[in-house]
């Protein structure tokens, strides 16, 4: 019976699977060496929320579990934020400043990503958002090409079951 209370929802557990897929995701080596995306700290921070925010598109307005394992995945996303500075070294006392700058920087990501990929199949203010996040410190070349792969990512998680999803299960589309 107390393994029953102290076992976590599914939607939690489901949420730290998306995460990780998000995450294995993200650190494809194609991104970095054939998208350019900096290998850096902020261009992690950014490649890693665009498909987080991929995710949490996929799951918007499908129901009341969808929007459960939504709430984990982003609760797991942040929590993730919090170990990586604290591993970076960052001291307590200033983990919560920065934790709200990225806070804030996300939220501002999940605006711009759902307004940009809502002028689809205008791709133009996608690639903007790429180019000013993504590519802030360094060549915005490959802008349109990073677009191309979030529009072919969204279309693939479009395309899966949401019940595949809500058993954690992500294909994702090639980098």
């Amino acid at each position: 019976m107390l393994q029953r209370l102290f076992r976590p929802r599914p939607a939690k557990a489901v949420g730290e699977t998306l995460y990780r897929s998000a995450v294995q995701q993200a650190r494809t080596p194609a991104l970095y060496a054939g998208l350019g995306v900096p290998d850096t700290v902020e261009g992690r921070f950014e490649i890693y929320s665009l498909h987080v925010i991929l995710l949490m598109r996929r799951l918007l307005g499908q129901g009341e579990q969808a929007a459960e394992t939504s709430q984990a995945l982003l609760d797991t996303y942040l929590k993730g934020l919090d170990d990586a500075l604290r591993g970076m070294g960052v001291g307590d006392l200033s983990v919560g400043k920065k934790m709200r700058k990225l806070g804030e920087a996300f939220f501002g990501r999940v605006k711009t990503y759902h307004a940009a990929f809502e002028q689809l199949p205008d791709a133009g203010e996608l690639e903007a958002v790429i180019a000013r996040t993504v590519y802030a410190e360094g060549d915005a070349a490959q802008a349109p090409a990073l677009a191309r792969y979030a529009i072919a990512q969204q279309t693939a998680l479009a395309a899966a079951p949401l019940d595949d999803i809500l058993a954690g299960d992500v294909a994702w589309g090639a980098a």
